[in-house]
Parts: structure tokens; sequence; C-alpha cells
């Protein structure tokens, strides 16, 4: 005999109507969405959570490039047969068609431009204007320089240079994952050389450039009225002056509102930060020329001529008062058979060229004197040091030491302090050539990772010199011209390698790039 089933509680007979209404009421609603062609947002307002005096915030949406080529077309549906005369060449025609495509896609567009045509997100020229007012594998987050080295310094002067540098803190507004500065991976980065507040610019790989004001606070963010005005997260400005990567930038000696950008796309731009323009300065004559871009330079001596250096192993000379005729104003020089990977100029002897090659060397210039025959002329080679693998970078500081970074897993410094009294052609034996410092550092970052390269702070205020260089740990290191360690830079939510790392010209301000285009600022 079946059991009657019991009657309903009064509370439970509403809850089950307020069930059916409530399924009933999401019914309508997916129908009126249906008809008005709108899809689920996937965000209820029943999973809203309340928000916290500083909540997590998700990482910034990745800006999706806009795809050239041509779309595929079906050939069952055109009625051609498969493996067919027909079919092959249709694939050969697609396949010119995809090359062809990319070839316009990454090839160098020379006219000027207006920083509303190339604003990828952000504000554009307004706010740009407004800022300027003023040894082994990586094993991540393992340190090999923490307090306790600080602690155990017994000279005072370094233990107090320590004690600084190991103060400094990462941005306590947002954590670098929320920093999302370039949409792809950060190949040249600087801060600008105002003291008044640190701004950051970024170049990554497939030529956009990323600006941040390093000095907001998170209450003067605006939340914008729209679906993600939960997520709050710091004003950032992107350009795309290059079609192609990035490589390295310099803010002009002579004009802090001037940025020269050095790219893959063979040319060198001057972005006029004040006005809002961005013009070619360089670039080769034929304009299907494919000649990459790995250095650039202005002499703090002359505000005329620019200096840059190729993948190719060339060195060039350009004067910036010919535009019309380049190859007039034009001089360049076939340094390396190989990759010249970076250069620099002596601050305060710019005739003095270093530069770092794939085929191992470090090689000092001296742009006063040529030597060999007309039509093979280089500058006077003072020396040169061979290390085991390729050096990756060579910079000068104002004091005239050299630091590189090669894949010997090394840094090296080398002291010419006395170049100041060096005549033109001055030329120095090996052993003058070798490192008064060696630094074993691991340099290996593979293929997705950009290459570490120590980088001087230009002018320190307390006098010491010292340059700052990426760590496969997850950190950057602070060295001394001495080779003496002064700080291990890093923090919460560092989830990659700040491989490409930056002191501000005179503040003790450090800034970092990742791979995933993320910013590290320490203050």
């Amino acid at each position: 005999m079946a059991r009657p089933k019991a009657a309903l509680s009064e509370y439970e007979r509403k809850r089950q109507e307020n069930i059916a209404k409530t399924q009933e009421l999401l019914r309508n609603l997916e129908m009126e969405a249906a008809q008005a062609g709108l899809g689920p947002t996937g965000k209820s307002a029943s999973t809203t959570k309340a928000k916290s005096s500083r909540p997590k915030k998700p990482a910034p949406k990745k800006i999706k490039q806009e795809e050239v080529a041509p779309r595929r077309t079906s050939s069952r549906l055109k009625g051609i047969e498969a493996d067919s005369e027909t079919a092959k060449r249709k694939a050969e025609e697609e396949h010119e068609a995809r090359k062809e495509a990319d070839k316009v896609k990454r090839q160098r567009i020379s006219d000027a431009f207006n920083f509303g045509d190339i604003l990828v997100a952000g504000k554009g020229g307004d706010v740009i204007t407004s800022l300027l007012n003023v040894v082994g594998p990586a094993n991540p987050y393992e340190r090999t320089f923490d307090i306790d080295d600080v602690k155990e310094t017994t000279d005072k002067e370094l233990r107090a240079l320590r004690e600084k540098m190991s103060g400094l803190e990462l941005w306590p507004e947002y954590e670098p994952n929320e920093l999302k500065i370039t949409p792809e991976r950060i190949y040249a980065l600087g801060l600008h050389p105002t003291t008044e507040k640190p701004l950051v610019f970024a170049g990554d790989k497939l030529g956009n450039l990323g600006i941040i004001d390093g000095s907001q606070k998170t209450s003067e963010v605006k939340v914008e009225d729209d679906d993600d005005a939960d997520v709050e997260g710091p004003s950032i400005t992107t350009l795309k002056p290059h079609t192609r990567t990035i490589h390295t930038f310099q803010f002009s000696p002579h004009d802090a509102n001037a940025l020269y950008s050095a790219s893959y796309d063979s040319s060198v731009r001057k972005l006029d930060l004040a006005k809002g323009v961005a013009v070619e300065i360089y670039g080769p004559q034929d304009p299907n020329e494919d000649a990459p871009l790995s250095g650039v330079e202005i002499s703090k001596n002359d505000p005329n001529t620019l200096y840059f250096s190729t993948l190719d192993g060339r060195f060039g000379i350009y004067d910036m008062r010919t535009p019309s005729q380049k190859a007039a104003g034009l001089q360049t020089f076939q340094l390396s058979e190989k990759k010249i990977g970076g250069f620099s100029l002596h601050p305060l002897q710019p005739h003095l060229v270093a530069t770092a090659s794939l085929d191992r060397t470090l090689k000092l210039w001296d742009l006063r004197k040529m030597a060999g025959k007309a039509e093979n002329r280089l500058p006077a080679l003072v020396g040169e040091h061979e290390s085991r693998l390729s050096v990756s970078h060579a910079a000068w500081n104002a004091a005239g030491q050299v630091a590189t970074a090669s894949y010997d897993d090394t840094i090296k410094i080398h002291d010419f302090s006395a170049s100041a009294s060096w005549k033109a052609g001055h030329a120095l034996t090996e052993k003058e050539m070798k490192p008064s410092a060696v630094i074993p550092h691991n340099n290996q970052t593979g293929r997705w990772v950009t290459i570490l390269r120590a980088q001087w702070q230009q002018f320190p205020e307390d006098g010491v010199q010292r340059f700052c260089i990426g760590n496969m740990n997850r950190f950057v290191d602070v060295y001394t011209a001495k080779g003496q360690q002064l700080a291990q830079l890093g923090g919460e939510g560092i989830t990659a390698v700040p491989a490409v790392a930056k002191f501000h010209p005179s503040r003790d301000w450090v800034a970092a790039g990742t791979a995933s285009g993320k910013l590290c600022l320490w203050m």
C-alpha cells in the first residue's frame, strides 16, 4: 500500500513558489536577450562580492592585435577537387597572399604620426603632455643576497649604501600583475629624466610604446561606467610608433621631451612628447630594405648626430639635418660580421664607442681617427676582449667603466678611467682590456625572456657608480662598479622574470619589465 504524501509546510510551499517564479523570470530574460541578439555576459549580480579596502584585481585584458591575413576559403564549397592542379594552384595563391599580407603588416611606415593616429589604449597626447608638466638554472624566488648580507657588512659606507638600496619597495598602490604596461613582451624600458614623479616608458615586441605615471594613487583612478566598473587599475597610455620590435630608446640629453626609438622595422623615430607627434628620423632609402636596428644614441656634445647599430654588425652615424637626402648625411661601418647586440658612447668622451657582439667580443672604437682603405674605412680599434660566449650588451658610465653581460654567465666590469687622456688612435694591450671585476650571474634567458643587460645609473646623486640587471630567479640585482652587490630587489606579485631593468637617471627608482608586458617599479 502506497504511503500518502506528506503535506507541504507553508514555508516549503512558498520556497518552491519563489524558485518557480525565479526560473520563469530567468527564462523570460534569456528569451529577450536572444531576440535582441545579446549573449550571456558571464557575470551575475548575485555573484558580485563586496569590495574590501583594496580588492584583488584581475589581470588586465590582453589587447587583441588586428589580423590582416586573408581569409581562407573552402575548396569543397567551390567544387575544387582535392589534389587537383586547381587545388594546388589555389593553395599556392593563398600562401603567397598570406606572405604578402605579413610583409605589409611588418613593413615600416615613414609618414609622421600624431599620437592620436597611433594610439592603441589610454587617452593619448593630452595625458602625456600633462604628465610632462613636471649561475645555474633559474630557481624562482631563491635569493642569493638578502638582509643578512647587509647586516654582516663591516664597511660602514658600503653597509649604508646596501641598506638604502635594499630598502627600495615595490609601488604599494598596485601589484606587478596589475601593471600591464604593454600588450606584448617588453624589450626596451626607461624612466623619463624628470625628478618630480616616476614616468615609465616601455617598448614591446610588436612596436607598442606603453607609458605610465608611477605616482598615481588607487583612490585617484577613475572607474568607467561599464560592465568592468569593479576593475580598478592605473591609467596607462599605449602608442604604436613602430610596426616591429622596439629594441631600445633614449631620451635626448638636449631635450627631455624628445624620445628616440630604434626598431626592428629598420627605422628610428623621434617622439615629441610635448607636441604629440612621432616622425621618422632615419630609415633606409629603400622602403623594402630590411635592416633591423639594435641600438640608438644621441651624443651629449651634438644634438644633430644620431648613432645606431644593426643586427647585421653595422654601426651608423647620421646627420639629422639632412632629412631630404639621407645618403648625404650617413656613414656606416661594418664593425662585426655578426649581430651587434648593443653599443654605447662614453658619456664624457662620446668619440669612444663600446660595442658588444654575437662574435663574443667587447670592442672599443675611437671615432676621431679612421683606418683602412677608402671603401673599408673603420674607426680606429682601441682594443678588444673576447668572452667564451656571445656578449649581449656593453655600457659606459661617466667614470670610464664598461659593464657587459655575456652568455658565459658573467657580468664583467672593465676599468678605462684613464680614457680622458687617450690621444686619437690610442691602443690598449690585451692585459689592459681584461676586466677589473667578474661577477658570476645566470644569463641563460632562453627564447622567451628578453636578454639581460647591465644598465648604469647615469647621474647617481651620491656619486657611487652602480648598475642594475634582471635576475632569472625573478629579482633585479644592483651592483657597484667594483662588483659589490648592493641589493636584490623583489616583492609580492612578481610572477615572471623582470628581465629589462633600468635606473632612473638620478633618483633611486628602478623599473623592470617582463615577457608578459608587466611592470615592476621600486621606489
